[in-house]
């Protein structure tokens, strides 16, 4: 039986870190964001690369879903690297037959990262309200939810990733602390514009807070995430 997880996050917040550690994985295939050429269908958003992501990926989410999601994989384990917010206007009952990892991030930290590249970010591209639908959903199932702070992560890597794997019946693996630097085969066309520091990177760095201040046009954005990333908080893990 294939364990299918959907890692949810919301953006600049180590989600390609953490591809990265679960490709080093013998056991696993990791994927790069499935849904991000159906999100940018679906949403009309602009992206940089929006042109290069709709030529290289079903924008058909359903599709995706039934055919990447469900698809066959010759490792026991299939990652899923995704945006929260790529689950717009997409049926959401696929989630309760999958693991699913709420990563999430202080979002003052987050949004001053995401807004060198998005400077009018708003609340819907954080992904905050479909990481709360999705803990909604799961709680629903009774599922007890996956959560991942990106600072307790950064922290304590080996006790979080450990704890994680655990939790979804998995045994931890060394290799998962460290990845070689470089761009990898399983990178999104998108890369260019969004990895550079991923790819300078050899394993998980030390926390260290962002002292940058955000940008007038995202101050509302923060102030309606940060309730949002607070409930959260309850099932983090670490």
């Amino acid at each position: 039986m294939t364990i299918r997880i959907n890692m949810w996050s919301s953006p600049r917040n180590l989600s390609t870190a953490m591809m990265y550690s679960w490709r080093q994985r013998n056991d696993t295939t990791v994927l790069d964001e499935p849904l991000y050429a159906h999100y940018l269908r679906t949403s009309g958003r602009r992206h940089p690369g929006t042109d290069e992501v709709l030529a290289a990926q079903n924008a058909d989410g359903a599709t995706v879903v039934q055919d990447i999601l469900f698809g066959d994989y010759d490792t026991p384990v299939v990652f899923f690297k995704q945006m929260a917010k790529h689950l717009v206007n997409l049926d959401r009952r696929f989630l309760t037959e999958c693991r699913n990892i709420l990563l999430t991030r202080d979002p003052h930290d987050m949004l001053t990262s995401f807004q060198v590249q998005m400077p009018d970010a708003t609340l819907d591209d954080t992904g905050f309200p479909e990481m709360i639908e999705i803990l909604d959903t799961l709680l629903a199932v009774g599922q007890e939810p996956i959560v991942i702070d990106s600072k307790l992560l950064l922290q304590d890597p080996r006790s979080v990733l450990g704890e994680l794997c655990g939790r979804l019946g998995l045994t931890f693996d060394e290799a998962m602390l460290s990845w070689p630097p470089g761009p990898k085969p399983e990178d999104g066309v998108w890369a260019p514009y969004w990895y550079d520091s991923v790819h300078r990177s050899v394993g998980w760095q030390p926390y260290v807070s962002k002292q940058e201040a955000l940008l007038p046009d995202v101050v509302e954005a923060y102030q309606a995430s940060l309730p949002l990333y607070e409930q959260l908080l309850p099932y983090r893990i670490g």
